[in-house]
């Protein structure tokens, strides 16, 4: 498999074709720039803290998270490397549903020692879909270039 570092350059290099991409967007108007925005910034936090290989404790992206990597050391435990943690679809949705999972966890915990009600923000739906693209993107380069690796390799083998 290619190293992490590879996996990231190759996110953040798609990342500058997209940003053209998204301001060619914005400028005819067929997005809002906030909108373009809040996506470029999820696909980043995506690229940086979300990587599939969190499902292993000494990876790059596990790493990433400092001191809060030990949140991660459970997920690593429930998802073996390279199994439902790279799938295209149910791998990021994992790491989404845990992150949110603690977040939540958290933000009741808070509510509960201030004795404050926990209210939910509402998003506009544009919103939300850019923040679930920004999330899965760069998990979807990843897990792509995983297997477009592994088949080159065994390719070359064979010849």
């Amino acid at each position: 498999m290619p190293a992490g570092k590879v996996h990231l350059r190759i996110e953040l290099i798609l990342a500058g074709a997209l940003a053209i991409g998204g301001g060619v967007l914005v400028a005819t108007g067929v997005f809002a720039r906030t909108t373009v925005a809040v996506f470029f910034a999820a696909y980043l936090f995506s690229s940086l803290f979300l990587s599939p290989d969190l499902d292993l404790w000494e990876s790059r992206a596990t790493k990433r998270w400092g001191v809060g990597r030990v949140l991660w050391y459970p997920y690593s435990k429930l998802f073996r490397h390279r199994r439902i943690s790279h799938h295209l679809i149910l791998g990021p949705l994992t790491r989404i549903v845990y992150l949110g999972a603690l977040v939540v966890l958290g933000a009741w915990g808070w509510c509960v020692i201030v004795h404050r009600r926990m209210d939910i923000p509402a998003f506009p739906r544009g919103v939300i879909i850019a923040i679930v693209l920004g999330l899965y993107v760069p998990n979807q380069i990843h897990i792509v270039t995983d297997r477009a690796w592994s088949r080159l390799r065994r390719w070359n083998r064979r010849r």
